[in-house]
């Protein structure tokens, strides 16, 4: 019976430990958050929202390959690769959730001395050249990428939008006109993709939305 016990509150013991553990961290406000070190924050990747983190799930394979073919492609143009994040770099946004992580962020000249301490764009600063995402299948991921994080890209004023789509087979660019995001381009199969920022790039539709087949 005392064994029985014993077993009894060494389980409570780490169940509770556990519940310590995925305890969703809470600020006071945004500023204290911005005010953590990395090395503060939980591992993973969260939005803040209303005072919290919420944990954002694995990037699919397919967003993480495309992903990683721009990150190449852009390379091999000549764009440093210090300024090129995947998956990485956390956006300051207006609204809700308050902070995002898109699949790709181009950055400007100045950010990484900015940044230094922590990769976080905040609004304090200039935004980002250039930001990508790539759909995700599903009528909710659908409308957070075409409608959510569209607005809150343009309200920060990020000139250059691209929407990569697998399931759709096409890459829209979008440019910032009067504070709302415009299509400069919808590209699909030998479509040379043309950038806004960078000119026509010397990939096509075809090879980006192929790198997450």
């Amino acid at each position: 019976m005392m064994e029985q016990t014993a077993f009894q509150a060494m389980r409570s013991r780490v169940v509770i430990g556990q519940a310590m553990t995925q305890a969703k961290p809470q600020f006071a406000s945004f500023a204290d958050y911005l005010a953590l070190d990395p090395g503060e924050l939980p591992e993973g990747r969260f939005e803040y929202v209303d005072g919290e983190l919420r944990e954002l799930m694995p990037e699919s394979s397919l967003n993480d390959e495309i992903a990683t073919y721009l990150f190449l492609a852009l390379v091999a143009i000549g764009i440093p690769f210090q300024l090129i994040k995947t998956g990485t770099c956390e956006v300051e946004v207006v609204g809700r959730p308050r902070t995002r992580i898109p699949d790709l962020v181009i950055l400007r000249e100045e950010h990484p001395a900015l940044t230094r301490r922590r990769l976080t764009i905040t609004r304090e600063m200039p935004p980002p050249r250039l930001i990508a995402e790539v759909i995700s299948p599903g009528v909710q991921n659908r409308q957070r990428d075409t409608i959510d994080k569209r607005r809150q890209y343009a309200e920060i004023q990020v000139p250059e939008y691209w929407l990569i789509d697998p399931e759709g087979q096409t890459v829209t660019v979008l440019q910032l006109v009067n504070e709302a995001y415009l299509a400069a381009g919808v590209f699909q199969g030998a479509d040379p993709i043309q950038s806004i920022a960078l000119g026509t790039l010397p990939f096509t539709a075809a090879q980006v939305l192929a790198a997450g087949a």
